[in-house]
């Protein structure tokens, strides 16, 4: 019946919005693989009048060395394999190896695996032979049927110094042939590095080479596993979104693709290492995947167009590597300054951007004002709540109009309980007659989804919100609420399951949504009265493991609710009980003053 499909649109778009957008994201995504691997070229771009444009098929060595000793070793003994050269900058430190010329030790100074202040920093890049590696090369590929010897991942580079905001470190390696390699590696105060490749050609003749950059990654990652969270090869391709999940890559080869400017890398929940070719320049980007042994390799890729070095002569190319936080102002200050199209698409805000970066923004604007993203987080809320006060009002109102008509209804499905049809016909006439919208307490629950969705998003991708503290004893607003009514919130040294970990901000939530549950009209049917009163207990359940950010969210916008929905009940005076053979359709609902039209005069309600 009408009057109970808010309870039905309530568990469906609640469905809906937790497995329902997998298709509007992951549909777009294999669209846009398939136009790739329809348009997509084999080699890259051709330079016209080089007769040595196309590069050496080889240009992805395959072999053993790509993911280090069968054994793999600990980090620190991984590290003493090459010679290198210290980063220390505020922000980063770490080293880069001679041998390869890599950048494959990278550590955050700012971010810590725990909120315990003393807990390990996050190591980000990690060198070929520890458990996980993940680094950054950048190279040259010959031209096919090329004899010049060129430097790749076992070559050991002469260089001396320390990496730091104010002082490059420069690499060279002569390759005995009359070419001169140099590398010179500069870094900003934050995580920006800046690669300038270069070669000397003084072999006699011409000389062609295809500048080359890439990020790998040994080993399958641990990912959050979640729909609304993209981890892996990610890229801005052609001015499009290019994102590919690793066990996508593993089954199925990624065909290559012609691009001029954007970047390309792979991205974790908070960090990304991405390569940014010159902006102006012609490139072809790959997403590779690779299997050496029971190992498995991932890797971005790009190799530029040919470029022809004259004997005596020198060139070089200029490439960037991210590595670090995927802090939103900070990418967006990269994009702006140094032209690195969309680059702050590497937080994924998803399908639904127009909504999450906005709340983001707005977010982070009022945490800059109070202090506190918690706070930041009860001030949207309110705001919400006075943007949206006059429907919500209106909805509220139709609410409580529903419910003062519940006893003529009542009377009505009893009085025609053999007669469905003129059962109907009674009910539609009422509505019509008291002007009530049986749908219109839904309005609140739609104006309320997407917004919590979008909250949701962003408190889970984004970085700002990681390790961010409201009050008491959450720490973390991106975390679910560490309290445990079943262990009396920490007295008792036993962790519950995840299922039963019931904190104190989701009992609360559990509570206020009971409460306004209450001051709602209820379904006629008992069963339906009995399911719908199990929903408070339902969504504390469902909402124990969710963000604690989300959780307060929810509590405060539901005690909002209690507050604006109490407000109008005082000021609506109370119905008068119907009595036993009250009118039906072709006669008024008694008033609120006991007269057919409520007190008021005829024709004017």
């Amino acid at each position: 019946m009408l009057d109970n499909r808010n309870l039905i649109l309530a568990v469906v778009a609640s469905i809906l919005i937790l497995l329902g957008f997998n298709y509007f994201v992951d549909a777009p995504r294999q669209r846009q693989r398939e136009q790739a691997a329809a348009i997509a070229p084999a080699t890259a771009p051709a330079v016209p009048g080089t007769p040595s444009a196309t590069p050496a098929p080889d240009a992805d060595p395959a072999t053993a060395a790509a993911v280090g000793p069968a054994v793999p070793m600990e980090r620190p003994a991984a590290l003493a394999l090459s010679p290198r050269l210290d980063i220390e900058t505020a922000r980063l430190h770490g080293s880069v190896a001679l041998k390869g010329g890599r950048i494959d030790d990278v550590t955050l100074r700012d971010y810590r695996e725990t909120t315990d202040p003393d807990s390990p920093e996050i190591k980000l890049l990690s060198p070929i032979g520890s458990m996980t590696p993940y680094f950054a090369e950048f190279g040259w590929v010959a031209p096919a049927g090329g004899t010049v010897k060129l430097p790749d991942a076992d070559t050991v580079w002469s260089g001396s110094g320390k990496l730091t905001e104010k002082t490059p470190v420069t690499l060279t390696w002569d390759n005995g042939q009359g070419v001169v390699f140099t590398r010179v590696i500069g870094l900003d105060e934050n995580y920006m590095f800046t690669i300038e490749d270069k070669f000397a050609n003084n072999t006699g003749a011409p000389l062609a080479l295809f500048p080359r950059a890439l990020v790998a990654r040994v080993e399958m990652p641990a990912t959050e596993g979640l729909f609304i969270l993209h981890e892996g090869p990610v890229g801005i391709l052609n001015g499009k979104l290019e994102e590919h999940d690793y066990k996508n890559m593993t089954e199925e080869a990624v065909p290559p693709v012609t691009t001029k400017g954007g970047w390309i890398g792979i991205t974790d929940k908070y960090w990304l290492s991405a390569i940014v070719p010159d902006q102006t320049a012609e490139v072809t980007a790959k997403f590779a995947h690779t299997r050496f042994g029971d190992r498995d390799r991932f890797e971005v890729n790009y190799t530029g167009g040919a470029l022809d070095v004259a004997a005596g002569a020198s060139g070089g190319v200029t490439h960037r590597l991210f590595a670090g936080a995927k802090i939103v102002d900070l990418l967006q200050a990269y994009r702006d300054n140094l032209g690195i199209e969309r680059f702050e698409y590497a937080v994924d805000f998803g399908w639904f951007f127009f909504l999450t970066k906005p709340i983001f923004l707005i977010l982070d604007f009022l945490y800059r004002l109070v202090g506190n993203f918690g706070v930041a987080i009860l001030i949207l809320t309110l705001a919400f709540k006075g943007v949206f006060y006059p429907l919500a009002n209106k909805s509220y109102r139709a609410m409580n109009k529903m419910k003062d008509a519940q006893p003529e209804m009542q009377r009505i499905r009893e009085q025609f309980a053999d007669d469905k049809a003129r059962q109907q016909q009674e009910l539609m006439a009422l509505y019509k007659r008291e002007k009530i919208n049986p749908l219109a307490g839904c309005l609140p629950i739609l104006i309320q989804i997407p917004v919590f969705f979008s909250l949701y998003k962003v408190l889970y991708v984004t970085i700002e919100m990681r390790h961010a503290p409201f009050f008491g004893w959450i720490q973390d607003l991106s975390a679910p609420d560490p309290t445990h009514i079943l262990n009396l919130f920490g007295l008792i040294p036993w962790d519950p399951p995840g299922f039963l970990a019931l904190g104190v901000w989701p009992i609360l939530m559990g509570i206020s949504m009971f409460l306004q549950q209450r001051m709602n009209p209820a379904p006629p049917d008992p069963i339906q009265q009995r399911i719908f009163m199990l929903m408070p207990i339902i969504f504390t359940f469902f909402l124990a493991t969710f963000p604690a950010g989300l959780v307060i969210y929810w509590t405060w916008n539901n005690l909002l609710s209690i507050a604006q929905q109490w407000m109008i009940r005082r000021r609506t005076p109370a119905p008068v009980a119907v009595a036993a053979g009250a009118p039906t359709a072709s006669k008024a609902l008694p008033g609120r003053s006991g007269s057919p039209t409520g007190g008021r005069p005829p024709g004017k309600r």
